[in-house]
């Protein structure tokens, strides 16, 4: 059974099992430049056992304003609002990619009661002093390339604006159909060096001993660089009810061996 209402502002779906009650509530947050249809394949894989909650963050739809940069304390209000909603009140696993780790662990942060269990997806412990530390100064300047490329993309905004996007996705390749990649979507890279609209500073990286909770990190291998520290994840790895997994795919996991990573977050839900 699916169901889509609105809640805090957002159009949130919400797919039922069809049959037993739900084993739990999983909670799917993506990032940039994506929207809610990025976990179409995992919450066909999901969902029969599983209660699956997904939305499009403010700035990532087509109806979105230019320009807007959302502070992440709405957005973390918005999830709080979403979980409250959708949950039965029971904490729920965050399923989470690219910004959506960022966003996520500033609602685990937070709000830790409503979160049992945390599935990132590409980014670990990045921006921490160890993952600063391993990256090479190509990489560093590398990030900081695409990053103020698509923060500029949101200031300047119109057409200009989204063509300097779309360039910057089909140079990362990403599996995003260019028509869908709008300028506003750049809105956290503009926060990221601006710090308007309050900052990221609330948004901490994970540290050497975090989350205190169950966590699996998927991680693709075929990148340029790498959003968490070694360190990081041999420490994940050692503690239970943990694991890390390289995949052989870049960014998009879910999206370059669909079949793969469900096997791997199925697995780990069991």
């Amino acid at each position: 059974m699916t169901r889509v209402e609105t809640i805090a502002g957002l159009s949130v779906q919400t797919d039922e099992p069809d049959g037993d009650p739900p084993a739990g509530t999983i909670v799917l947050l993506h990032g940039w430049p994506d929207s809610a249809a990025l976990w179409d394949d995992t919450v066909s894989a999901l969902r029969a056992r599983w209660r699956c909650v997904r939305f499009t963050w403010p700035g990532f739809r087509p109806e979105d304003p230019e320009r807007v940069a959302y502070a992440l304390a709405d957005l973390v209000d918005r999830l709080h609002q979403v979980v409250l909603a959708t949950a039965g009140g029971q904490p729920v696993t965050l399923l989470m990619h690219d910004w959506g780790c960022v966003f996520g662990n500033a609602f685990w942060r937070a709000h830790p009661a409503l979160v049992a269990r945390i599935a990132a997806v590409d980014i670990g412990d990045a921006g921490s002093r160890a993952h600063v530390a391993e990256l090479p100064l190509q990489a560093k300047a590398g990030i900081a390339a695409y990053q103020l490329w698509l923060a500029l993309a949101f200031i300047v905004g119109g057409d200009l604006g989204h063509t300097m996007a779309r360039r910057m996705a089909a140079r990362l390749r990403v599996p995003v159909p260019a028509g869908r990649i709008r300028a506003c979507m750049g809105h956290p890279y503009w926060i990221t060096w601006t710090g308007t609209s309050g900052s990221y500073r609330a948004a901490r990286p994970f540290a050497a001993d975090e989350p205190a909770l169950p966590m699996l990190f998927v991680y693709g291998r075929r990148k340029p660089f790498f959003f968490h520290s070694r360190a990081w994840a041999h420490a994940l790895a050692a503690r239970p009810g943990c694991r890390v997994v390289e995949m052989p795919t870049g960014h998009w996991v879910m999206v370059d061996d669909p079949a793969g990573f469900q096997r791997v977050l199925l697995d780990w839900l069991a």
